[in-house]
């Protein structure tokens, strides 16, 4: 995908990794992008900076998504690439409350659901359309110390893996993005919602800045890559887990106890 001229939709672009996006986007000669946030202030605040259109909604409302959708085509034009970035860290641990659980899967997987139940009929009837949904490294190698963000990644990941399987002949493109530790708010969530041992494994390769993302995911979408790596070493790890499971997940347990003797 070229993103010349193209009506983009950005969600979780108040800060973070889709406010890189909006902005690389922008500047990349976008007809219009769309900064959506639950947080009227900060999505105002992207859509400011680099001229845009601003949208507030919770993700995790099937009906805010739709009107997101509903709104940008009527008034803007049909959507060419929908971002579905917004996302969150909560319950580290199977003692973790239900509701940290409940919102974690609202958030990190069926927000995907929502865009794709309302987006996809329309592309498919107009001739084609891309996806991009923020997963995370996590979902292709589980997270320690945030069991409700690993499995909600993995169910992420496999969701845009259906996507792209059922619908890649309707000329549907899918692509994930998966990055380790970025430099954004959520790299310093407090113990309670991922673990410090988490934090400290994902950072494991290196922090990178939300600049260097979106850079990766324009290079991605350029080459409609389905699995946006910023961190290379990721596709090595893949390998290593399939390659002997029993090995991989003992690597894991130790990882997860020098992690947590430390921290």
């Amino acid at each position: 995908m070229d993103i010349t001229d193209k009506i983009i939709v950005v969600t979780g672009a108040g800060s973070g990794i889709g406010k890189a996006l909006v902005e690389r986007f922008v500047s990349e000669g976008a007809r219009q992008v769309v900064a959506v946030d639950i947080n009227a202030a900060q999505a105002n605040s992207t859509a400011d900076t680099v001229g845009c259109i601003a949208m507030t909604a919770d993700v995790a409302n099937e009906n805010a998504i739709k009107t997101v959708i509903d709104d940008t085509e009527a008034h803007i034009g049909p959507i060419d690439l929908f971002c579905s970035n917004a996302g969150l860290a909560l319950g580290p641990s199977e003692q973790s409350a239900t509701d940290e659980w409940q919102t974690s899967w609202e958030v990190n997987v069926m927000a995907h659901v929502f865009a794709a139940r309302y987006l996809i009929p329309r592309m498919v009837s107009r001739g084609g359309g891309y996806l991009l949904n923020t997963a995370s490294a996590a979902g292709l190698l589980n997270q320690v110390g945030g069991a409700a963000y690993g499995v909600t990644k993995h169910a992420a990941v496999g969701f845009g893996e259906w996507l792209a399987m059922t619908y890649g002949h309707e000329g549907i493109k899918v692509s994930l993005l998966c990055p380790q530790a970025v430099r954004t708010a959520m790299t310093t969530l407090s113990d309670d919602q991922m673990g410090g041992e988490g934090l400290a494994a994902a950072a494991a390769d290196g922090m990178l800045e939300v600049e260097q993302v979106a850079d990766c995911v324009v290079k991605g979408l350029a080459q409609e890559t389905f699995l946006i790596l910023p961190h290379p070493e990721v596709s090595q790890y893949m390998q290593r887990k399939t390659a002997d499971y029993d090995r991989w997940i003992r690597g894991m347990n130790r990882l997860h106890c020098a992690l947590t003797s430390t921290t």
